[in-house]
């Protein structure tokens, strides 16, 4: 691809994610939202409208043919994920797709499969790996100045009126605060400590059949541990405090998305701001752009492999707590 191509984005799903993809799109240098498709013809339209796109589509299938959409960002619940990527991939689609990736490693395997098969690009938007101040912390991290990571400690929860039949709490949804926040603490330990050797992990499981919270306690081979929660039925902190051998590392709140850091060392705290002016949403496009310019088919940074470690321990975290999805 010409490096000053124009990237042709479509949206499936026109929910509050999208809204915030679809806003940040405008800061992306050679970035056009051509069309979003929502099940609702008229919320298409609205949404559409309100980002300037080209066109819109009352069914995701169409936006799926259209030939002049290069990349695809998948922004549906989770339960949806796999059957819209497989259905973009099947029509030559690039995708970026909202996490969790899919239900289970089954379905993410299968989605690699067939992106391999009929080369085509695809990548899960774990947007948080491309933030200036993540970024920052994983390259203190890698560098070794403050010496090994020892502990990690991340949390994730907020609440939400209870409703049964919204994406929170509706078990048909993927709803629960594991596949929808935990994935956050958990992403975070496995890009700065690694695949953990032993997880442990308990839950409240609420009255729809999904957790309400979660803690997880990750054990390393080296000795470093990860203690993580996750809730939607209570606010906590939102931040990872990460304790290295030589100071340690506040991500402050909320630490997943567009925030600061605290370096505590030597008796001294430094704080460093990032002075993002964004959701933050335009990194991870950014990236999907430069991925498709280079003609790359997998991301060299939310690669298959790191998708399929953070989709086994779900899996794994799901088994420990007894949460089934059908």
């Amino acid at each position: 691809m010409n490096a000053e191509k124009v990237i042709k984005w479509g949206i499936i799903g026109c929910g509050k994610i999208a809204h915030k993809f679809a806003n940040d799109l405008k800061s992306v240098p050679n970035a056009k939202l051509y069309a979003v498709a929502s099940r609702n013809i008229k919320k298409a339209k609205e949404f559409g409208k309100k980002y300037q796109a080209s066109t819109y589509y009352g069914s995701y299938e169409e936006l799926s043919k259209d030939s002049n959409i290069d990349v695809v960002y998948i922004a549906t619940p989770h339960v949806f994920h796999y059957e819209n990527t497989v259905m973009c991939l099947n029509h030559k689609k690039a995708v970026l797709c909202e996490k969790p990736f899919a239900m289970d490693t089954v379905q993410v395997e299968e989605m690699i499969a067939l992106a391999k098969k009929n080369k085509v690009f695809l990548m899960e938007a774990l947007w948080t790996y491309f933030l200036p101040h993540y970024t920052y912390v994983l390259n203190i991290v890698t560098s070794n100045e403050l010496g090994k990571v020892k502990t990690l400690k991340a949390d994730f929860g907020f609440t939400t009126p209870f409703d049964p039949e919204g994406r929170v709490f509706n078990k048909k949804l993927g709803g629960g605060s594991l596949l929808d926040v935990g994935i956050y603490p958990l992403f975070a330990a496995l890009t700065i400590l690694g695949y953990p050797e032993e997880v442990n992990a308990k839950a409240t499981i609420g009255k729809t059949g999904i957790d309400e919270d979660c803690s997880i306690q990750l054990q390393y081979k080296n000795g470093a541990t990860a203690s993580l929660f996750s809730a939607v039925t209570k606010e906590t902190d939102t931040t990872a405090i990460l304790e290295f051998e030589k100071g340690s590392i506040i991500i402050n709140s909320r630490f997943h998305e567009p925030s600061s850091i605290t370096i505590l060392k030597e008796g001294k705290s430094e704080l460093i701001e990032f002075n993002v002016t964004t959701n933050g949403y335009n990194y991870e496009a950014i990236h999907v752009q430069e991925m498709l310019l280079q003609n790359r088919k997998e991301s060299t940074v939310m690669s298959f492999e790191k998708s399929l470690q953070l989709i086994n321990l779900l899996d794994t975290v799901r088994e420990k707590i007894d949460l089934h999805y059908d």
